[in-house]
C-alpha cells in the first residue's frame, strides 16, 4: 500500500506530459456503441467522478447512453481538523456540490446517495456491491452492454481501491465491461512505473473539456479554503488539479464478455478441442506445420529478444522455438489442457512461463519486444480483435516485432479470415511492415512498432482478469490458438 498526503508535492504533470501518455490507444467504443450501452459510475467521495470520469461523463450524456451514478459516501472527513465546519455540516455541502457538478456533466442523470462513512468503504464492500447489482439489474440492458465506471483499484487511497476491487467483481462476476479511472495515482505515481501504459484514452472535446471545468469548480469546499482559520485549507492544490486538465482522460479498461455464459466456458471450449486429440491439427507431426514453423522463425528480423510473448500458444510446438530467441517469454492460451502441452514442452527453458488466459480480455502485465499471434486472429469477431491489436499496441516496447500468421481460406462460422486479420492490423496501428511472405494456404507477416514511446524496465508477466471468448465452429483444418 503506498503513503502519500493530499500535501505532497508528487509528480508534476509536465513529468506525465513529456511520459507518452497521450500516445495510449483511444477506447474502443464509438458513439453509436455508446448509445447502446449503461454506465454504471461509481465515486466514494464527491469530486471522484468529476476528477477522474468528468469528462466521459459528459461524452456519455452527448452519446445518449444510460448513465447512473452511485455516490457511496459525503466526504465528510476531507477536513477532519477544522475548528469552523463539523463533519455534518460539511457532508450537506458536499453532496450539494456534488449535484450541482453532476449537473454541469449529464443533466437529468440519474444518482444515488449510499450514505456509507467516509474513510471505511473497506467494511462495506457487501453493501456496495449489492447497491451496483441493484443498478445493474434495473438498468433493463444485456449483461456485455453495461459498463461499471470505478475508481482505479490500485489508486493508493483505501476508499478507492475498495470501490474499484468491488466494481472488478461485480464485473467479472456478471460479464460487465469495467472503467477503472486514476486519481491519487497521479501524485504518489511517476512514469517509470509503467502500470499505465496498458491503458487506454478517452479523447474530450472542447465542450467536454469545458463541462469537467465547471463541473471542479462546483466543489469548491475542496478547491478553495474553506476558511482562513488553520485545518480550512485548500484540500486540491493547482499542480494536482493539472492532472485533470488534460484534453482527454485515462482508464485501465476491462470489455465486456462477448457472451453471457462466464469465463468459464472458455476453458470447457478449448480444452473439448484438445481433449479429443493431443494434437488436432497435427502441429508436432505435419510437414505443412514444422515448414511454416521454419519460416515462421526465419523472417523474424532480430536473433535474439529480450521477453517475447506467445498469444494463443496452443500444445507450444512453435512456443519452444521462440523461447530459444528470447530471454523471457511467455506463452498464454484459453485451454487448460492445451496449456498443460505447452507446460511440458517449455520445461527445459527457465525463462519460459505459461499463462491460462482468455485474449483480449485478459491480458498479462509487462512489456514485450516480440509478440506472436498466429492461427488465431480469425477466431475473434471484429470488435474482439481490434482490441487485441490495441492490447499488443499498449504492452509492446519501441520499435518492437508483432509477428502475424495465418491460414488464408475461409474458416467456416466465422467472419474473419487470415488476409483479413492481417489488413486490419495494418489499418488500425499504421505500422510499417518489414517482412512478408505469402503463399496459397497462409500469410506470414512482421510488423514494427515505433520508436516513440521510451521503453522502461518491466516485470514478468502476471496475469489480469478473466473473460470469455465464443465457442468455435470448427469448419476448417485450419489451427486453433
Amino acid at each position: 500500500m503506498v503513503t502519500f498526503s493530499h500535501a505532497d508535492t508528487g509528480t508534476a504533470e509536465t513529468e506525465w506530459e513529456a511520459s507518452g501518455l497521450s500516445l495510449l490507444p483511444e477506447l474502443p467504443l464509438g458513439a453509436a456503441e455508446l448509445a447502446t450501452m449503461t454506465f454504471i459510475v461509481l465515486a466514494a467521495h464527491p469530486d471522484d467522478e468529476t476528477l477522474g470520469a468528468g469528462g466521459l461523463l459528459s461524452l456519455l450524456h452527448t452519446a445518449g447512453a444510460g448513465i447512473e451514478v452511485l455516490l457511496c459516501t459525503a466526504g465528510e472527513a476531507s477536513h477532519p481538523e477544522s475548528r469552523t465546519t463539523t463533519p455534518e455540516q460539511l457532508a450537506a455541502v458536499r453532496v450539494a456540490e456534488f449535484d450541482a457538478a453532476l449537473h454541469e456533466l449529464a443533466p437529468g442523470s440519474p444518482w444515488r446517495f449510499l450514505h456509507l462513512p467516509d474513510g471505511q468503504l473497506a467494511t462495506r464492500s457487501d453493501s456496495i456491491a449489492e447497491a451496483v447489482r441493484e443498478s445493474i439489474a434495473t438498468s433493463g440492458r444485456p449483461a456485455n452492454h453495461v459498463v461499471i465506471v470505478a475508481p482505479y483499484r490500485s489508486d493508493g487511497h483505501t476508499d478507492h481501491d475498495t470501490l474499484g476491487s468491488v466494481a472488478a467483481e461485480v464485473a467479472s462476476a456478471g460479464g460487465h465491461g469495467l472503467l477503472e479511472y486514476p486519481v491519487w495515482y497521479w501524485l504518489w505515481a511517476a512514469p517509470e512505473d509503467t502500470t499505465w501504459r496498458s491503458w487506454v484514452r478517452v479523447p474530450l472535446t472542447p465542450e467536454e473539456q469545458g463541462a469537467k471545468a465547471s463541473a471542479m469548480r462546483a466543489h469548491g469546499s475542496q478547491t478553495k479554503a474553506l476558511s482562513a482559520q488553520p485545518g480550512d485549507e485548500v484540500l486540491l492544490a493547482g499542480s494536482f488539479l493539472e492532472h485533470f486538465s488534460r484534453p482527454w482522460e485515462t482508464f485501465a479498461w476491462n470489455a465486456p464478455a462477448s457472451g453471457s455464459n462466464g469465463a468459464n466456458d472458455a476453458e470447457r471450449i478449448f480444452d473439448a478441442v484438445h481433449n479429443r486429440n493431443d494434437d488436432p491439427w497435427g502441429y508436432a507431426t505435419s510437414w505443412y506445420e514444422k515448414r511454416k514453423r521454419a519460416l515462421t522463425l526465419a523472417i523474424l528480423p532480430a536473433e535474439t529478444y529480450g521477453s517475447g510473448l506467445e498469444v494463443g500458444c496452443s500444445i507450444g510446438t512453435l512456443s519452444a522455438d521462440l523461447a530459444q530467441r528470447c530471454r523471457q517469454f511467455l506463452a498464454v492460451d484459453a485451454s487448460s489442457a492445451a496449456l498443460a502441452q505447452a507446460t511440458q514442452r517449455l520445461s527445459g527453458h527457465p525463462s519460459a512461463q505459461t499463462r491460462h488466459l482468455t485474449v483480449p480480455h485478459e491480458w498479462p502485465k509487462g512489456a514485450f519486444d516480440l509478440v506472436a499471434v498466429s492461427e488465431m486472429g480469425y477466431y475473434l469477431t471484429p470488435g474482439e480483435l481490434a482490441r487485441l491489436f490495441t492490447r499488443v499496441q499498449a504492452s509492446i516496447y519501441p520499435g518492437g516485432t508483432l509477428l502475424l500468421c495465418h491460414w488464408r481460406h475461409p474458416v467456416e462460422g466465422w467472419e474473419l479470415d487470415g488476409d483479413t486479420v492481417h489488413e486490419l492490423a495494418r489499418r488500425q496501428l499504421h505500422w510499417p511492415t518489414a517482412a512478408l511472405h505469402r503463399e496459397k494456404d497462409f500469410v506470414l507477416e512482421v510488423l514494427v512498432a515505433p520508436e516513440k514511446i521510451p521503453a522502461e524496465a518491466q516485470q514478468p508477466a502476471e496475469i489480469h482478469e478473466r473473460a470469455w471468448v465464443r465457442e468455435p465452429d470448427r469448419g476448417s483444418g485450419s489451427p486453433l490458438a
